[in-house]
């Protein structure tokens, strides 16, 4: 079985859970980007923080990266949308558009989507040679493993939901003069061509997921129950990244989020 058949998508949380249990993980990631920052504590910096989005489009990126970043002060977190290269993107090697966007210690980026569009999209509809996305899984293993050994926390999160409920959510933005303009042509192209997607996405999983760079699947068919699991999972990645250069995270506060 697949990784993506292998998800459990009829997990559910109801409105006053999700505000619960959001508020408290709100609370406990904003504590850690304090510490990590030097602002609380013993004012060193801990190691830079970099979380990668993917996955289907109207997964619930956008509203997960909101929950996300929602507490933080702006000032201590960057999220960097990355589309199709432009022109003179493409003139280079296909990892440097993402160079300056990368966190220095203390600091936290959040991407939305990034290299991995080179092994999805540009396999997929063919903008890369199968010569360049193919060895482009050692590529970006290696590129992930030189961040992580200077210090990147890298957490790599696909946010999965079905086809039906893909198409739901097509027809829902479609039908809303107000978010009308977050669906395009290339979403629809993208949908039908969601089976050689599957197949990309799991040669991905196989071929990227390394020590230093897990990747964790989030079951998103339920938006409030994906936006909780985001912040637990960027918050758990966090604490073993930060054990991993000799600092304990702070102790939660409040009721325990792991129940």
């Amino acid at each position: 079985m697949s990784r993506l058949d292998a998800l459990d998508l009829t997990h559910r949380l109801s409105h006053e859970e999700e505000t619960a249990q959001l508020e408290h993980a709100q609370r406990h990631l904003l504590h850690l980007r304090l510490v990590l920052g030097g602002l609380v504590g013993d004012g060193g910096l801990g190691p830079p923080v970099l979380v990668l989005f993917e996955g289907w489009d109207a997964s619930g990126k956008g509203g997960a990266i909101k929950r996300l970043v929602g507490r933080l002060d702006p000032r201590h977190v960057r999220v960097a949308q990355f589309a199709a290269p432009t022109a003179d993107e493409r003139r280079h090697h296909f990892l440097s558009r993402f160079w300056n966007q990368l966190p220095g210690w203390g600091g936290m980026a959040v991407f939305d989507r990034s290299w991995y569009g080179r092994v999805l999209v540009e396999r997929v509809d063919g903008f890369a040679t199968h010569e360049e996305w193919d060895r482009a899984y050692d590529e970006i293993t290696q590129f992930e493993r030189s961040l992580a050994l200077e210090g990147v926390v890298v957490i790599k999160l696909w946010m999965h939901i079905s086809e039906k409920e893909q198409l739901k959510r097509f027809e829902s933005r479609r039908d809303d003069p107000l978010k009308s303009w977050k669906l395009t042509p290339d979403d629809w192209h993208n949908r039908d061509k969601r089976a050689a997607y599957e197949v990309a996405a799991e040669e991905m999983f196989e071929r990227t997921d390394h020590m230093l760079g897990r990747w964790d699947l989030v079951e998103g068919e339920n938006k409030r129950y994906a936006r909780v699991k985001v912040i637990r999972t960027v918050i758990s990645r966090i604490e073993d990244g930060m054990r991993r250069f000799g600092m304990e995270p702070p102790r939660s506060q409040g009721a325990d989020f792991d129940q």
